[in-house]
């Protein structure tokens, strides 16, 4: 299907004035009186709106500067995903150039549109590992934030359903740890690929890659089926979750696209108070609303340190050498950014299986939510969370960097298909790699006093000993993998990199020039102790030193988790709204 076709297929309500209780334009709101004003409607605005307003006495306005996820297609159809990676539903980001990467400027995706991130990721659902967790809660000295008072959250936010092909699930993962009364929908895999008996054998012949029933244990070391944000064969995002025509139904919520937070500033002169929100179109039609509450800073990464920093809020030296007046000394807003490099090298097979047929998986799709169409093209049927061996050499200089002894280092999924560097001839397999334990820091910055100029993004990846040797082994481990007699009959040659690229240094230079981030951005408003001098929010995710504004997102996570951030995210934004309630139920 072309771009073009889906285009005119999905663009009809990003213009449309309203739709339920979703609002195009200021003046369209039934009310300007708000106790909560949520900032961005990506992974975590749209479920800290929903639990905040469960509270009918709580007015709660979420605002979302993309357009409504209501019938764009491609955020909807898991299929699709890779439609939504530029035009109109992507901030369409660029890096600045990346020394450590070949010099490359690279796009670094965030989805512009309600359900954000989770409106177009790879839809992978892992929780992190139990070490994870309890990192969280011992650099915040805050034991809530450990893996056994998280759980229940998870269970809380997780609707398990029957995979799209409506298949046997026995063995393939463990019920008693999943939810199946929460929110957000996740389930198996509905299509079968021809890779399966191969990666179940593979588990069989090779002792590096045991098979486990469920990583989502919270000790994921091996390999297992892949879990994923789907059900009913649909991509089950934040918004059409989150935000589903019950909860639109609610008069006390309010949604409000296509409109852009520019600032947080204090209600009244002097203070520290922020309250008010700056939002528009444009910097022609600027507007202000005040939270009689709070204002929950829910824009990401990215864009929450990119508001924080144009509101005053962040490095004083920095913000004057702008010409920006610095209302709140906090030198940690926009450090700390962390995410994880991937890369998917690929292998020449004799496969002969023919062609997607796209036409057809589309309409096979629309007709039953079944078929190849319910799994991301960038996704799995399984996934393999590895350490390195504890005598690796590079232990003799670095300490380990990961959580604990049952946190992985890497993950591995084998793809059938070529991934997102698939040559054009032929038949390929590939294995997404991720490197889930950086040591790597880089920066979202400002430039300008515009806040609707881009930030200045510095991933800085690859940039230590450790990373590089790190993926490096992850290659190799892959390389292993389809090494194995499960496919000797199968796989015919390494095609990127090429055959003879074996010594380190061959390997790492192909690292460098053909990685891209995973886009798993996190930790640029990092939580820490209430007590300490560095960090961003305290473990209830207020901002340090100031009342009324708290940052519920990615940006917060002190340290990136041992896998994929979608379900950190919702914890952290059910958390969030469980915290809020209780303060503005019991306290006031």
């Amino acid at each position: 299907m072309s771009r073009q076709l889906l285009l005119q297929l999905t663009l009809a309500t990003a213009f449309s004035a309203a739709l339920g209780g979703i609002y195009s334009d200021i003046s369209d709101l039934p009310t300007t009186n708000y106790d909560f004003i949520v900032v961005g409607g990506g992974t975590a605005g749209p479920a800290v709106a929903n639990r905040l307003s469960q509270n009918s006495q709580f007015q709660v306005l979420l605002v979302e500067a993309g357009p409504s996820n209501e019938d764009v297609l491609p955020a909807k159809v898991p299929g699709l995903m890779l439609e939504m990676f530029s035009g109109p539903y992507e901030w369409n980001y660029t890096t600045i150039p990346q020394p450590t990467m070949g010099q490359r400027s690279l796009p670094y995706l965030r989805g512009y549109i309600l359900g954000g991130c989770s409106a177009h990721n790879s839809m992978f659902w892992s929780r992190g590992t139990i070490e994870d967790w309890d990192r969280w809660a011992n650099v915040t000295e805050d034991p809530s934030w450990s893996w056994q008072n998280v759980l229940p959250v998870m269970l809380k936010n997780e609707h398990w359903s029957e995979p799209a092909d409506r298949h046997n699930q026995t063995g393939e993962f463990d019920p008693a740890i999943h939810g199946f009364h929460g929110i957000v929908g996740a389930s198996l895999p509905g299509y079968p690929t021809e890779l399966d008996s191969r990666v179940i054998q593979t588990t069989q012949e090779l002792d590096e890659f045991p098979y486990i029933i469920d990583y989502n244990s919270g000790t994921p070391i091996g390999l297992a089926w892949y879990q994923g944000s789907v059900k009913n064969g649909a991509r089950s995002s934040a918004a059409t979750a989150y935000l589903a025509p019950q909860y639109l139904q609610r008069s006390n919520l309010h949604v409000l696209v296509n409109t852009r937070v520019t600032r947080v500033l204090p209600a009244s002169s002097g203070t520290k108070d922020f309250r008010i929100v700056e939002l528009g179109k444009d910097a022609s039609s600027l507007a202000q609303l005040t939270a009689s509450k709070e204002v929950i800073l829910s824009a990401g990464a990215i864009n929450s340190p990119q508001i924080l920093l144009h509101s005053g809020i962040g490095d004083v030296a920095d913000l004057q050498s702008l010409g920006i007046t610095a209302l709140h000394s906090l030198p940690s807003v926009g450090k700390n950014f962390t995410d994880q490099p991937y890369i998917t090298p690929v292998w020449s097979t004799n496969s002969s299986k023919p062609p997607l047929n796209t036409t057809a998986a589309l309409e096979e799709w629309q007709q039953n939510r079944t078929g190849p169409y319910t799994m991301s093209p960038t996704a799995s049927n399984h996934i393999a969370f590895l350490r390195l061996p504890d005598n690796s050499t590079i232990f003799e200089t670095n300490v380990d960097p990961a959580a604990g002894p049952n946190t992985p280092h890497m993950e591995l999924t084998p793809l059938d298909n070529g991934g997102l560097n698939s040559p054009s001839n032929g038949t390929f397999v590939s294995m997404g790699i991720t490197f889930l334990t950086p040591t790597s820091r880089g920066t979202v910055t400002i430039n300008s006093t515009n806040p609707f100029d881009p930030p200045i993004i510095d991933m800085n990846l690859l940039a230590s000993d450790f990373d590089i040797f790190t993926f490096r082994e992850s290659l190799k481990a892959s390389q292993r993998f389809f090494s194995a007699p499960a496919w000797s009959d199968f796989i015919i040659e390494s095609v990127q990199p090429p055959a003879n690229t074996t010594t380190d240094n061959d390997l790492d230079e192909f690292l460098r020039q053909n990685s891209i981030p995973s886009s798993h951005a996190c930790g640029t408003c990092a939580m820490s102790a209430d007590d300490a001098q560095y960090g961003v929010v305290n473990s209830d995710l207020r901002v340090k030193g100031v009342t009324g504004l708290r940052v519920v997102d990615a940006s917060v996570m002190p340290f990136v988790p041992a896998g994929h951030l979608q379900v950190p995210v919702y914890v952290i934004a059910e958390k969030a709204a469980e915290m809020i309630k209780s303060d503005w139920t019991t306290t006031y």
